[in-house]
């Protein structure tokens, strides 16, 4: 009867953290109430990659971003994110300065073609 008691206070949840050639998803147990920070804290998976402030990471569920403060639910795996070297935003528009440059490069050469 006691670990019936004692499973009803638990939830099983999973962190997860990947870098380019090396991953882990640790599973365990926690107390019903534990938070993503709590759990991350909880899993040790920070001995596992010193390099990196993963116990400070913005963390998601599922792949949806919460804060580090949200309660966690069964099931529920923990996503610890590495932060961005470079903005989305800045790639986009080289990659349209670029297409750019080279239609237009095209276009010149056409004209001298012709």
């Amino acid at each position: 009867m006691v670990d019936q008691v004692e499973s009803k206070n638990t939830i099983t949840v999973e962190v997860a953290f990947a870098l380019l050639h090396k991953q882990r998803i640790i599973e365990l147990d926690v107390p019903v109430g534990t938070t993503a920070k709590d759990a991350v804290a909880q899993s040790n998976i920070a001995a596992q990659f010193p390099e990196h402030d993963v116990l400070n990471a913005d963390v998601g569920i599922f792949g949806k971003s919460v804060k580090a403060d949200t309660v966690l639910n069964a099931g529920d795996r923990v996503e610890i994110y590495r932060p961005l070297i470079v903005d989305p935003k800045e790639v986009r528009k080289r990659r349209a300065e670029e297409a750019k440059a080279k239609r237009l490069a095209e276009k010149e050469q056409e004209k001298s073609k012709a």
